[in-house]
């Protein structure tokens, strides 16, 4: 292609790019002339960031910076993570996923719909880059606002943003993927201004079939491509289908369940109690909290405890009390393997009830039940133990179980505590204190960049129980010492690598990996590696300066320069 017939992509709009690189790219004239410092431009973007007042504003903002100049927003987000990340996912992108089509302004992502069935391979084949991960949602339950339909497509843009900022895949290899499968939410199919199928939600096995073209069609056209599953009603039936086939992981399942799980290992190092000495009461007995259960009762067995004793550490609790086999109803598939048939017949109906019964080491909230961690069951906690953990972990932050400020007065400042959604720290007795936030982003972007580099056929549960274990040994002497469960987040880049290479290593042990110039790397050389991998937008420019010049340097004559436009 001569450079007459190149059109200027959204990175090619930076205004810290040399006039050379501008005439390369056809963008010279478009932009102003200043070739600006990064910093002048992160300055430029704080600044109005500063502006908007609403986390909805500000969640627009940076959406419409990622479409337009996608390496500056990256320089932004790598360098302000801690900031930036509640902006662009949890909990802003939940009211941006509530208000979808009503701020749609251009188009990010792919769409699937149930009338496409037949013609999905035709539809994918659309999509102009080579990818090599994904995140797909039905929009059937969002964080914990229910079925959301095709306003969904927020998080899978979410998600994929921050595998970008926090593990370094590049922009261009991620895809954002909704499934329009209808919605059973009558409010957005009475809404003039909703965008996707006007229909009721496919049945079960509809759902099935479909996704079996969608998985098939995916990996015709690219490869070994890394399937992220991300909030379905009813998670189970895709990945235990597919996992034994594709490259595919569930990360409400999986990815919950390690980050918890890191922050149990360091928390029950801190409490003191021995692993069978730990009584988990876990309010929330979905999937997630299913999936984070089972990935604690691997940590114990692993500890000594046989699966049974490991199992009976636990007791669930959803809508209608503690989870048992004689409970009288019928349990979902997935509540059978922690249903209690110790109970002697008695039912504990309320989670006060179950609580003030097991007197629990550990008190654990995936209910999206805002505040039903009560002061009287916090103050319990405190009283039966001298560390108790404890992890809301329910998003959006409206949502959370109870709040760290909480946590601490009602515990005299001796919790263990983790959030999903973050909270700013608490003065205690003249000490600042520091909540943990147990976010799945510590892991799912190793998790999938590991899983990439590997180039592993398949996620296996021990490339998902290593990431937990590569988490819990990345804090620093500092953030030990301070008695943190979780790294500070401003460090996401070096934990993600942490991550990555202990994925890659439980990827080589199964022998599922193909990537075979890394077998028999020391841990130094596979650091190494793996960060040499990773997308920098702060060395973009100058990649590409290198690049255009290589080119210049190719396409000039020996007799002298050729082509004014270079």
């Amino acid at each position: 292609m001569s450079t007459s017939d190149r059109t200027p992509e959204a990175g090619h709009y930076d205004t810290s790019s040399s006039i050379a690189v501008r005439r390369f790219h056809r963008t010279h004239g478009l932009i102003p002339p200043a070739v600006e410092d990064q910093e002048v431009q992160l300055h430029r973007c704080l600044q109005q960031l500063s502006q908007k007042k609403e986390a909805i504003d500000k969640y627009l903002y940076l959406s419409g910076l990622r479409n337009t100049n996608v390496h500056l927003f990256y320089r932004l987000a790598t360098k302000h993570i801690k900031d930036i990340a509640p902006m662009i996912y949890t909990p802003t992108v939940g009211d941006a996923c509530l208000q979808w089509s009503h701020n749609y302004v251009q188009p990010e992502g792919l769409y699937l719909s149930y009338a496409d069935k037949g013609h999905i391979a035709s539809i994918i084949n659309n999509w102009p880059q080579n990818v090599e991960i994904t995140v797909v949602t039905d929009g059937s339950r969002i964080l914990g606002l229910g079925d959301l339909g095709i306003n969904g497509m927020g998080i899978p843009v979410g998600k994929l943003a921050l595998y970008i900022a926090c593990a370094g895949i590049r922009p261009e290899a991620t895809l954002p993927l909704m499934l329009d499968l209808g919605t059973g939410n009558k409010a957005l199919l009475e809404d003039p201004l909703y965008m996707g199928s006007r229909r009721e939600k496919v049945t079960p096995q509809e759902e099935l079939e479909f996704m079996d073209e969608v998985m098939i069609a995916l990996n015709e056209k690219w490869p070994g491509i890394v399937v992220q599953f991300e909030d379905f009603k009813n998670p189970f039936p895709a990945l235990e289908r597919y996992q034994p086939k594709y490259t595919c992981f569930n990360d409400d399942i999986q990815g919950t369940g390690a980050v918890v799980l890191a922050g149990i290992i360091n928390a029950v190092k801190k409490s003191g109690v021995p692993v069978k000495g730990q009584r988990a009461v876990f309010m929330g007995a979905g999937s997630a909290g299913v999936g984070v259960a089972k990935q604690i009762v691997e940590y114990f067995m692993r500890k000594g405890l046989s699966e049974d004793q490991a199992r009976e550490c636990f007791w669930l609790v959803d809508t209608k009390g503690l989870v048992t086999n004689d409970r009288g109803d019928k349990l979902a598939e997935h509540k059978v393997y922690f249903s209690r048939d110790d109970n002697a017949g008695k039912q504990y109906k309320t989670l006060a009830d179950v609580v003030n019964y097991v007197k629990p080491t550990i008190l654990m909230g995936l209910s999206t039940i805002g505040g039903i961690f009560s002061p009287d069951l916090l103050t319990k906690m405190g009283q039966w133990n001298e560390r108790p953990i404890i992890f809301p972990l329910s998003n959006p932050s409206a949502n959370s179980e109870c709040t760290f400020e909480d946590a601490v007065k009602y515990t005299d400042g001796r919790a263990l505590f983790a959030s999903g959604s973050p909270f700013p720290p608490v003065d205690y007795e003249g000490s600042m204190l520091q909540p943990g936030q147990g976010n799945n982003m510590y892991v799912f972007p190793g998790i999938g960049l590991g899983t990439i580099l590997s180039k592993a056929t398949v996620v296996t549960q021990s490339m998902i129980y290593s990431s937990a274990e590569a988490l819990s040994t990345a804090l620093n002497p500092s953030e030990t010492a301070q008695g943190w469960l979780y790294p500070e987040i401003a460090r996401i880049r070096d934990v993600s690598v942490n991550v990555t290479m202990g994925v890659i290593k439980a990827a080589q042990e199964a022998g599922v990996d193909r990537e075979t110039r890394i077998k028999g790397m020391n841990n130094e050389e596979l650091e190494k590696w793996v960060r040499s991998k990773m997308y920098d937008p702060h060395e973009e420019t100058q990649r590409v300066e290198k690049e255009v010049y290589s080119l210049i340097e190719d396409l000039t004559p020996k007799g002298g320069v050729r082509g004014s436009h270079l």
